[in-house]
């Protein structure tokens, strides 16, 4: 049963990030991420974690919220099953937070290899 939840939860990933960016509302930047979808074992309902590298997250939100139901439309003409689940959509600031942590590296003088620049040098 788990496997199955696993296949339905990448499946509807899929689909998201090919859905989302036909959204009309202005509030849902063109480049989103769905970083993971977790799927209850009944399929009634589906939290879809989502990120994005600029604009406001909490608009984001909102503007999923209200395009939901267009959004859990085309899920259900893309997927073949036989209820479609409920998508709840939250802020995943896993992307901004590891861009965050690349910049304090940068900032450090390290180059992401582990080593840092200056040992080339001696």
């Amino acid at each position: 049963m788990a496997h199955r939840i696993e296949r339905v939860n990448e499946e509807i990933r899929k689909e998201l990030a090919r859905i989302l960016p036909t959204v009309k509302d202005p509030r849902v930047p063109p480049l989103l991420s769905v970083t993971a979808v977790e799927t209850t074992g009944d399929l009634k309902e589906c939290k879809v974690f989502v990120s994005a590298l600029e604009g406001d997250e909490k608009e984001m939100l909102r503007g999923l919220k209200s395009s939901g139901s267009y959004i859990r439309g085309a899920l259900a003409r893309s997927l073949k099953l036989r209820n479609t689940p409920e998508l709840s959509f939250h802020a995943d600031p896993s992307i901004k937070y590891g861009m965050h942590i690349n910049e304090k590296l940068h900032e450090l003088g390290l180059d992401g290899t582990g080593s840092e620049k200056g040992d080339e040098e001696e």
